[in-house]
């Protein structure tokens, strides 16, 4: 954590509520002792961000801001890299507007909230960006002091996977081997395509005609071009499909069933 002092800041604000301030802004005033804290802070829901190649989509950042003196503004913003003089990903790179609401029965607590424009085109131009990212939390008090927090909260980027299935021949008789093949890939940012994800463990599932539940049969290893290709017997007809759970850096994908009638 450290602490700033501010300059030059205008605040539009009241009592019960404060505008989210870039973390880059600086204010006037004299540093005082580390008493402010942050909480609850909550990227996307709690849920990763998965970004196909050029996937638009809008990331809040939810989070508690804590003084004693009283929050006046805070601001939050996504950072990745080693720490943040040294990062190779900054989101958004120039903070928009957000709010926080100061609460009326406390009014050393206050609830905030900001809004990211994400554009894997745009922001993601390397592979190297998949995973955890941090969220770095600041705000000002009453007395014109600012803090900052750099590992505030964590989020996950991961990187869209699309796995497809063929099961065949169709119609087979019982007993007889099917043949069922598919691809797994994954968003590439770098080349604005989806490149096969070689290596990877791929579940094969299969549902009963008239049932609701997929139970698994095998696991499959993609290889080169992340090809999947196994083979089972035909017991009665049925959906075939191909799940992968994900990795840190890539998101899950689960195909469509693909169904085979036995004969």
């Amino acid at each position: 954590m450290r602490i700033r002092p501010a300059v030059a800041v205008i605040f539009l604000t009241a009592t019960l509520s404060a505008s989210v301030l870039p973390a880059t802004a600086q204010a006037s005033g004299t540093a005082a002792a580390d008493d402010t804290t942050f909480s609850n802070v909550v990227v996307n829901g709690g849920k990763d961000i998965v970004l196909g190649p050029t996937t638009r989509k809008t990331v809040t950042i939810t989070w508690t801001a804590h003084d004693p003196e009283g929050i006046v503004a805070s601001w939050a913003y996504l950072w990745h890299g080693p720490n943040t003089d040294d990062a190779d990903g900054i989101l958004p790179l120039y903070p928009p507007a957000g709010t926080c609401v100061v609460s009326s029965a406390d009014p050393t607590t206050a609830a905030c909230k900001v809004s990211i424009a994400v554009s894997a085109a745009r922001d993601f131009d390397h592979n190297g960006l998949a995973g955890a990212w941090k969220v770095l939390a600041g705000a000002q008090d009453t007395d014109d002091n600012w803090t900052e927090t750099d590992v505030a909260g964590t989020a996950n980027f991961k990187r869209y996977a699309r796995v497809t299935v063929n099961a065949s021949p169709e119609p087979v008789k019982k007993g007889r081997t099917i043949t069922v093949t598919g691809k797994l890939t994954r968003a590439n940012w770098e080349s604005g395509t989806y490149t096969g994800y070689q290596g990877r463990p791929v579940q094969l599932q299969f549902r009963k005609k008239g049932s609701s539940v997929y139970t698994a049969l095998k696991t499959v290893t993609t290889g080169v071009g992340g090809k999947l290709r196994t083979t089972t017997k035909a017991k009665t007809d049925g959906y075939y499909r191909f799940v992968f759970t994900g990795t840190p850096t890539t998101g899950p994908s689960t195909a469509k069933g693909d169904f085979v009638d036995v004969r």
